[in-house]
């Protein structure tokens, strides 16, 4: 077999060979931009408080430690129905499931703009973890059922891109919204929450006709290339032990899915910190202060967001390049834990945004290849519920890294030793690597497709 190009069977009417490299790039072009458009929207609506803190506490008086609460507390309601979530999307399919998903987020995340106190702050936080939980496992789960575990960290780290850009998007669109304070009678971030919350009911709508469940729904291939793809990925998963770890059993008994579930959580207390408390770290180190203040930081907090973007997509194309998995993990842990030790004793404006740009580019960059692994080893069930385990212990790291940020804020009345703690676990994180086997490795087939 070439290099890439793959002999179809030879019948009749299928004997033209099918270029693997177009057809990926084909997938590529038809899948991506459209999941990582809802994506964003996700990754908007769970964040967007971040943005809007400093008015947001200001305005409901609420503390640090309420407030990074609020902020993870989400996370324990994706932790409680990640698991089932996908085992249902894989039962039902992924168009009829994100659709419901995303339509009951949306309308959770527009009610958020109803927050009057502490106590409706976190119970709709709650809810919108829960109306969440499943999205991000299924469409990982979904990637699988297009391209084999040699092209994934590249399609993933594309998808993945989306929680960095709506870093910026949030920072944009938020910049504007805040501004629109006192309009109408409501608080700019009340504004933020209902306008953002829209677009999202109104994608989880189009869901139900753009989304195919499987290669062999999509009018857009061929039938020469949805059979070629079918025994390319069979092919895949057999390598990887895929066929044969194939039941949801299997997710708890393979010491792999464990590993890979406490990296991640390492992985998500950083990634949580930054989306959650970067503006607010930025905040106060700005000579002025108010709405404007505010707006201002939201733009801003864009740019560590654009550095992630870029980085991401590039160490996912190496890690594919390379066949590698698990060193490249680790060295996204270790520049993390560097930015975050260089934050802790930041004390200007240009010197905090250099540091929290490096930490968000180790933590973002580090997608792309570790969501290569769990999918290659596991199969069927087993992969749907391997990875609903890894993102649920993953949401206990989400949870716990806003949360021990903002009680240590109150705690010492700075942000230096919470940002130290994740730095550390950082270094934790990239130690752990060494705990995943040769089966980090991607495999190296000779009509491997670059």
């Amino acid at each position: 077999m070439s290099a890439s190009i793959a002999n179809s069977p030879t019948t009749p009417e299928q004997s033209a060979p099918v270029d693997a490299r177009k057809l990926y790039r084909k997938i590529t072009w038809r899948l991506i931009p459209y999941i990582f458009t809802l994506y964003i929207l996700a990754y908007l609506d769970r964040v967007n408080v971040g943005f809007a803190a400093v008015e947001f506490k200001r305005d409901l008086h609420l503390t640090d430690s309420i407030f990074g609460l609020g902020g993870g507390i989400f996370f324990l309601g994706q932790f409680c129905f990640d698991l089932p979530s996908n085992l249902l999307l894989s039962k039902v399919g992924p168009r009829i499931w994100i659709a419901r998903i995303m339509i009951t987020w949306g309308i959770i995340a527009t009610c958020m703009s109803l927050v009057k106190g502490a106590h409706s702050f976190l119970i709709l936080r709650f809810l919108l973890g829960v109306s969440e939980a499943g999205f991000f496992p299924g469409m990982i789960l979904y990637l699988t059922y297009w391209f084999p575990s040699r092209e994934r960290a590249n399609a993933v780290a594309k998808f993945m891109t989306a929680t960095s850009i709506a870093g910026v998007v949030g920072g944009v669109f938020s910049h504007f919204l805040l501004k629109l304070d006192g309009v109408a009678g409501y608080h700019g971030w009340q504004w933020l929450f209902f306008m953002e919350g829209i677009p999202t009911f109104v994608m989880g709508i189009s869901v139900l006709w753009v989304l195919k469940d499987h290669p062999d729904d999509a009018g857009w291939l061929t039938d020469p290339e949805k059979k070629w793809l079918d025994t390319e990925l069979e092919r895949d998963r057999q390598e990887g032990g895929a066929s044969e770890h194939h039941h949801l059993l299997d997710a708890f008994k393979t010491p792999m899915v464990w590993v890979l579930a406490v990296i991640f959580a390492l992985d998500q207390i950083g990634v949580y910190t930054v989306n959650i408390w970067m503006p607010d770290l930025l905040n106060g180190l700005v000579p002025h202060h108010g709405a404007s203040a505010s707006s201002f930081v939201a733009l801003l907090s864009t740019l560590p967001y654009v550095a992630a973007a870029i980085v991401t997509v590039i160490v996912g194309w190496n890690s594919d390049r390379t066949f590698e998995r698990r060193w490249h993990i680790a060295g996204c842990f270790l520049t993390s834990a560097a930015g975050f030790a260089w934050a802790a004793y930041a004390h200007s404006l240009a010197t905090m945004m250099f540091a929290m740009t490096l930490g968000a580019i180790g933590y973002w960059s580090m997608m792309g290849p570790f969501w290569a692994l769990p999918t290659r080893v596991l199969g069927g069930q087993a992969a749907a519920g391997g990875v609903a385990i890894i993102t649920m212990i993953g949401s206990l790291g989400a949870f716990a890294g806003p949360s021990l940020t903002g009680k240590m804020k109150d705690l010492t009345h700075n942000f230096s030793a919470g940002l130290l703690v994740v730095g550390g676990l950082a270094v934790v994180g990239a130690g752990l690597c060494a705990l995943l086997s040769a089966s980090s490795r991607a495999a190296e087939p000779s009509n491997r497709t670059s």
